[in-house]
């Protein structure tokens, strides 16, 4: 590369650079964190859950055994893998 290509390049960005370096706009400054505050606000269902004090409404007595028997079963007997050669051939 020759000399003065090389100079007229390195001052023309040059200032590009020293804009790189620059200080964040106050904008920024006052905003940080904001939008993780918004996101864990938006994914609260229930904000004041800690202050109910009635029991939850669970599920049957017949209906959590049948779930727990077939939750305990699928370790037993685990669905058989198919061939990693069919992916994307459609069954």
């Amino acid at each position: 590369m020759n000399r003065p290509f090389a100079r007229a390049a390195g001052i023309a960005l040059l200032p590009i650079t020293l804009a790189a370096c620059s200080v964040p706009a106050p904008y920024m400054d006052a905003h940080i964190g904001q939008a993780l505050s918004d996101m864990q606000k938006a994914q609260t269902l229930n904000p004041g859950a800690d202050r109910n004090t009635t029991a939850p409404h669970g599920m049957a007595a017949s209906t959590a055994k049948l779930t727990y028997e077939q939750y305990q079963k699928s370790f037993k007997a685990p669905e058989p893998r198919s061939s990693g050669f069919v992916i994307g051939l459609g069954r």
